[in-house]
């Protein structure tokens, strides 16, 4: 059995581990709009003078989406047909009264939404407004979503969840990267130090929350998968039983999206840079508050800091190389991972491939004595790490 956990945290109540956004209570429409808090940080109505995210498409691999919602109308494009979730493959870990259409939703609408009423003026508007969502079910095998979206067109791919690294987890989206899309994914929701996958597989961006004040959220797991962050605490979300439901909630989920949101925009502004590139950008322009500028980059628990789309869009920043701070490995990844071979080109953070290798592998070794001479009989062996140790974001 494979289980999706999505990367939620409930706001003002202890922390699950399940999720990467939890909702936190109904609001209506005009408390929502209010309280994209987001929008306002980034200029998002300076930004849109730049870069909409118009002719960018952004798969959402997700567990689930209400096309339907008001704020979601005309975005959507056709997804794949992968067979309807059941409760055991494509609705674990939800919060009461959720379903499995939320999650995906929530995120769509944090990159794309255009909002309803007036001007489109309530309710949750996305970062790329513009940019069209190619929504993949990812809850029978995320390989398969992965490459299914590389195929269809995705520019940018967004991966808010976390679980063991299957077979194809890694090929998949080095296969999506080779294509030219940029992958997010979000880092957890524990507190913890352990590694997930998608986000430990090398040229995907890791990204972990931030609150409105700049500060790295408590619950973001942390480790050299950290690259940035992003406004992840109390984010009003399209989510709930209707088309015109919404909750405030926490979690890495959210703050992929926007990072996903900020690379559409850069796409659209900037069509021939590689994902190496685009993550280049994000990079060279992050922030950090006034009380972390003497951390030494990248951090575990800031990475290179928080996004700032104006500055990514409008600064003046040399393409460099294609890989940017993203290099691949050389050859296919699952040479280098399952031989458990230090990652020639480590990838932006500094992420050591031997260590995910070992991460949700065992070790199994042996010594034979002969006249003499000891000869150690390494024998390694991958297993898969348990599926419920998946997550969504």
């Amino acid at each position: 059995m494979r289980v999706t956990r999505t990367l939620r945290a409930t706001v003002g109540a202890a922390l699950t581990g399940a999720l990467l956004i939890t909702a936190s209570g109904t609001a209506s429409a005009d408390q929502t709009r209010k309280g994209l808090w987001p929008l306002e940080a980034f200029g998002a109505e300076q930004l849109w003078q730049d870069a909409t995210g118009k002719g960018v498409t952004v798969a959402v691999l997700d567990s689930g989406f209400r096309k339907t919602h008001q704020d979601l109308k005309g975005q959507f494009l056709p997804g794949p047909d992968f067979g309807k979730a059941t409760q055991e493959e494509g609705a674990q870990d939800l919060e009461p009264g959720e379903n499995v259409l939320d999650h995906g939703t929530g995120m769509a609408a944090i990159i794309a939404g255009h909002g309803h009423g007036p001007g489109g003026s309530e309710g949750v508007k996305g970062l790329a407004p513009d940019a069209k969502i190619l929504p993949v079910p990812e809850y029978k095998n995320s390989g398969l979503a992965t490459r299914w979206a590389a195929d269809h067109g995705a520019d940018v791919i967004n991966m808010s969840y976390t679980e063991g690294r299957s077979a194809d987890t890694c090929e998949a989206i080095h296969y999506a990267i080779s294509k030219g899309a940029v992958v997010v994914a979000g880092m957890g929701n524990e507190s913890a130090t352990e590694k997930n996958y998608p986000v430990g597989c090398p040229g995907v961006i890791g990204v972990g929350a931030v609150d409105e004040y700049g500060k790295s959220a408590e619950f973001n797991n942390y480790n050299s998968d950290m690259d940035l962050l992003a406004p992840g605490v109390k984010i009003p979300a399209a989510t709930g039983k209707s088309d015109s439901s919404y909750h405030t909630e926490n979690g890495n989920s959210g703050s992929t999206a926007y990072v996903s949101a900020a690379a559409a925009l850069l796409k659209e502004k900037f069509p021939n840079l590689t994902p190496g590139q685009i993550a280049n950008r994000l990079v060279k322009t992050a922030g950090l508050p006034k009380d972390q500028k003497d951390l030494k980059l990248p951090d575990a628990h800031y990475g290179y800091g928080y996004i700032q789309p104006g500055p990514a869009l409008r600064k003046d920043i040399p393409a460099g190389s294609k890989e940017g701070p993203l290099p691949m490995p050389k050859g296919k990844a699952s040479a280098q991972l399952d031989a458990g071979a230090q990652d020639a080109d480590p990838p932006m953070g500094g992420k050591e491939m031997m260590k995910k290798a070992l991460l949700y592998g065992g070790i199994g070794l042996g010594a034979l004595v002969v006249i003499g001479a000891v000869i150690a009989i390494v024998v390694v062996s991958r297993r898969r790490k348990n599926a419920s140790g998946q997550s969504w974001g």
